[in-house]
């Protein structure tokens, strides 16, 4: 039987949109709220170094006000990890960070940051949190998450997003080997970045993938249709590819 893939919402952008003017609108917990009612499995924010989106104090009401799983996104900082052990979310998904990006550019380099990972991942799995590495699929990448203790790994599907014909089926063969070798080691594996509703089929299809992250897609078209729309529309392309051969 094939397993349901669950949808996580990033509501990032929402933060962005309010950030741009100041003041409190539109509000990112709100989008959580609506996320939720559309059939969202869980919420994923990331609170960066420089709050360019998301700020502590939506941490702080995501977590006391929103039923659904958080998944908190964020560097590999001593800040960033006692944030997370005094909200304690559900997950907390390690990701690259460079002050000038616009957006999270790549995975993470696991093999070149292991001593530094190390005690971070030891610290959230002791508190009971989900850790998840946010990765190119590449095998080398995925057996030292597994090597460090982390649980879970998503895998960056930028490349895939971005490349066109033949370059387009090499990215989506790369994320199925990736994705079956996650599964061979024991690692639970999710997927996101840059999807949208042209790309997020062939990505549902792969079964050895729980779950996808999708944000700024969702909350652009939001624009024109409501954000449970878009939602809805995504979950129901979402399912119908996982159920397609």
């Amino acid at each position: 039987m094939t397993q349901t893939l669950r949808l996580g919402v990033n509501i990032d952008h929402v933060a962005t949109v309010r950030n741009a003017r100041g003041g409190v609108d539109p509000d990112p917990v709100r989008a959580a709220r609506e996320a939720a009612a559309a059939g969202a499995d869980g919420i994923t924010a990331h609170l960066r170094e420089d709050r360019r989106h998301i700020i502590d104090d939506d941490i702080r009401r995501l977590c006391d006000e929103i039923d659904l799983p958080l998944n908190l996104e964020m560097a590999a900082t001593d800040e960033m990890v006692a944030i997370a052990l005094d909200h304690l979310p559900h997950a907390a998904c390690f990701v690259p960070e460079k002050r000038e990006e616009r957006t999270t550019e790549g995975g993470l380099d696991v093999i070149g940051g292991r001593d530094h990972l190390r005690p971070r991942i030891e610290a959230l799995n002791a508190a009971g949190i989900r850790v998840s590495l946010f990765i190119e699929p590449d095998p080398a990448q995925l057996d030292c998450a597994r090597a460090l203790g982390a649980p879970v790994v998503e895998l960056h599907t930028g490349a895939y997003c971005d490349a066109r014909g033949e370059l387009r089926a090499a990215q989506l063969m790369r994320i199925v080997a990736a994705a079956a070798h996650a599964e061979s080691i024991g690692l639970e594996c999710h997927a996101g970045h840059g999807l949208n509703f042209d790309t997020v089929g062939s990505i549902a299809r792969i079964e050895t993938i729980v779950e996808l992250n999708i944000g700024h897609f969702l909350i652009g078209e939001a624009i024109f249709g409501g954000l449970q729309g878009a939602i809805r529309e995504m979950r129901s392309r979402m399912d119908r590819a996982r159920l397609s051969p």
